[in-house]
């Protein structure tokens, strides 16, 4: 099938959901704006911008991406908070805009402020230990660290991050002691673990050409499959450790209030871009892929996850003050 019938197909069966032709009559009538809170040129920012080329002729209009870096991610949630509930201000939304609402004192409450739109992909993150470890499974290296309380090194790429709660989760169900070092970057990290400074570090695919070259072993993956990339790697499901899936996962929101019919117009045309296979390529490109929910799936995945990573952060006295009063 050609790709011009694909998205005709898909674009038709979006359109037989109730509101959405209502939608399609007049809205929308001029670009709308999709607020990127990451660099120009990065992994995020050319996936998207891919992804908004594809959505474009289903909507009729142009998407102008706004690069809004900086905050660890967290600047499109002042800036959808702010905008006019009318699709025309829109945002890619990573998980960690959640995770910062519990850890910080911020003018906006995401599961407030935000209206989901729809869910789109996450990154793979995994252990890496040096070549030269004599772990050869995550059991391994667990099994030495109860036996030497307080003197496993891991390295994160920072706390309250992603790779940081994922290891975490599985260390304190484990009754495990160490000393966890934070980095800023993953090439200073990924450099100490190989260099033997670290014992493991926890990193999202940044870790990939150490690995690829042979300087790091990757003990296991947190997605609920395991990669293409690396197929002869167990996922920690497939290892025991049925809740540790942490993908980070990212999707698409509009400011509270946006009409359901607007809501739906562009969940379809973004299901419908975000399944083409340019799209599909560009995120295999960065050792992603597709995690698509549609809206009310996605919402429900937002309320669990932050009900998880609060209780997990009051765990880890990472909690901010007025959340535990909640």
């Amino acid at each position: 099938m050609s790709r011009r019938r694909l998205l005709s197909g898909l674009l038709a069966s979006a359109c037989m959901f109730p509101g959405a032709q209502a939608a399609t009559s007049g809205w929308p009538d001029r670009p709308i704006q999709l607020i990127v809170p990451w660099p120009a040129g990065g992994a995020t920012d050319l996936t998207l911008r891919i992804l908004c080329e594809e959505a474009e002729p289903l909507l009729g209009q142009r998407l102008i991406v706004v690069n809004r870096p900086g905050a660890a991610g967290t600047q499109v949630a002042p800036a959808l908070k702010m905008a006019e509930s009318d699709g025309y201000t829109i945002g890619q939304v990573p998980i960690t805009v959640y995770r910062h609402a519990l850890m910080h004192a911020v003018p906006w409450n995401p599961l407030v402020d935000f209206s989901p739109i729809i869910q789109v992909s996450g990154t793979t993150f995994g252990i890496v230990v040096p070549a030269a470890s004599p772990w050869r499974s995550l059991h391994d290296m667990i099994d030495w660290a109860l036996r030497h309380p307080g003197e496993f090194l891991l390295g994160s790429t920072g706390i309250g991050t992603t790779a940081h709660l994922a290891m975490e989760e599985i260390l304190i169900g484990q009754g495990v002691r160490y000393v966890h070092v934070p980095y800023k970057g993953t090439a200073d990290q990924m450099l100490a673990v190989a260099g033997g400074q670290l014992m493991a570090g926890v990193n999202s695919t940044g870790f990939a050409p150490w690995v690829d070259q042979g300087k790091l072993r990757l003990l296991g993956i947190f997605s609920a499959q395991r990669s293409p990339r690396w197929p002869d790697v167990p996922t920690l499901v497939e290892m025991g450790y049925p809740q540790a899936v942490y993908t980070s996962p990212w999707g698409l929101a509009a400011p509270a209030g946006t009409p359901e019919v607007v809501i739906q117009r562009l969940h379809d045309a973004f299901r419908a871009a975000m399944h083409t296979e340019r799209h599909r390529q560009a995120l295999a490109r960065y050792d992603q892929q597709l995690d698509y929910l549609n809206t009310q799936d996605y919402r429900r995945a937002l309320v669990a996850t932050v009900a998880r990573e609060r209780s997990l952060l009051a765990r880890m006295n990472l909690l901010h003050r007025s959340e535990t009063d909640r």
